[in-house]
């Protein structure tokens, strides 16, 4: 049969497994439940001949890639959905030719591919993830706190103080029953969170430290020891990234627009990145025009000829584009390169 390339569209509940060969002629097409043994018996008569396997990354990648691999097959690729254009003009599309369509341009070399990140080194990345979940989720109740306090009292009061309120504080400051019930409520989530947030912290740091080639990610405003942990683990391998702008783009600090002739044509697909490097790098900005005297200056006149949420985008996109040297090229960040 010759070379065969196999296209996977991969569901929750099954998977569309396509077969071809180089000169397109479709060979095996089933749907097979998402069940690895059954998918092996069904790749098993083609074996010898695969060339490539390309598997859709969507949300549930793990098990069948990972138990391609163990079973031996090596010419894993993850298609990136985001990234691939199907063809115009096309009356029924299905997940038949969805399967087919990713086999096809494995086999022409043109498939836009996802990074297969290290099986080993997963759970660690996933952990740090669900920190930067329960922190957003820790700032959403903070924010509600405070306004609620300020809406009720006229006084202002900082993160830290929200973190570390008590019931007695609350009632001392509401004194009306219901609003103290509705702020405990926040407060004692708060405290939930902070908890699990500092046994992950804990449980990272002793699993993983900071490689070569990483540790200068703290010589940045804003990135301490845990963002520079989330960034590596992110990153993986950072010579992925050919150009800085590729890494500024994967991280999502760059504008998303299509223009000609100097008139805006709609938006790109903000979505297409990392969510998590976009985070770590707001969160870096955050702090960073906080504690660092030029990037204050920088983010107020930033936000005064735009707004505030495009001034902490602006430092979020320098610094990101800082961090690429420093991850690789291995030296320290210099703020005077970038906020003069």
């Amino acid at each position: 049969m010759g070379e065969l390339y196999v296209g996977m569209d991969l569901h929750s509940r099954n998977t569309f497994t396509g077969i071809m060969t180089k000169e397109f002629k479709r060979i095996f097409g089933k749907r097979l439940t998402n069940d690895l043994p059954v998918i092996l018996d069904a790749l098993e008569p083609f074996r010898n001949e695969i060339q490539g396997i390309v598997v859709e990354s969507t949300y549930n990648w793990y098990w069948l890639v990972d138990g391609l691999m163990d079973a031996g097959y090596d010419c894993l690729h993850l298609a990136n959905p985001s990234a691939i254009k199907q063809y115009e003009g096309l009356k029924h599309v299905d997940d038949k030719y969805d399967s087919f369509w990713l086999a096809h341009l494995l086999s022409l070399g043109i498939l836009p591919e996802g990074y297969i990140y290290p099986k080993e080194e997963r759970p660690v990345r996933d952990l740090l993830r669900k920190r930067s979940f329960l922190v957003r989720h820790r700032t959403s109740h903070i924010l509600s706190l405070q306004g609620m306090i300020e809406r009720n009292t006229g006084k202002k009061i900082s993160s830290r103080e929200a973190k570390g309120f008590t019931i007695e504080d609350i009632e001392q400051l509401l004194k009306e029953e219901h609003l103290t019930l509705s702020a405990w409520a926040n407060a004692d989530n708060i405290r939930f969170l902070s908890n699990h947030v500092n046994t992950i912290e804990k449980a990272v740091k002793k699993k993983i430290k900071i490689r070569n080639g990483f540790e200068y990610l703290q010589t940045v405003p804003g990135i301490g020891e845990i963002l520079a942990l989330t960034i590596m683990v992110e990153v993986g391998d950072i010579s992925r990234f050919p150009k800085v702008g590729d890494f500024s783009s994967y991280c999502r600090c760059v504008s998303s627009k299509w223009t000609t002739n100097g008139k805006s044509k709609g938006k790109g697909n903000t979505k297409n990145g990392n969510k998590y490097l976009s985070w770590a790098f707001v969160e870096a900005a955050h702090f960073a025009q906080r504690f660092s005297p030029k990037i204050k200056k920088y983010y107020q006149r930033k936000s005064a000829k735009r707004n505030e949420i495009v001034a902490r985008k602006a430092i979020a996109n320098k610094l990101s584009r800082a961090s690429y040297y420093i991850m690789r090229d291995k030296v320290p960040f210099k703020e005077e390169a970038l906020f003069c």
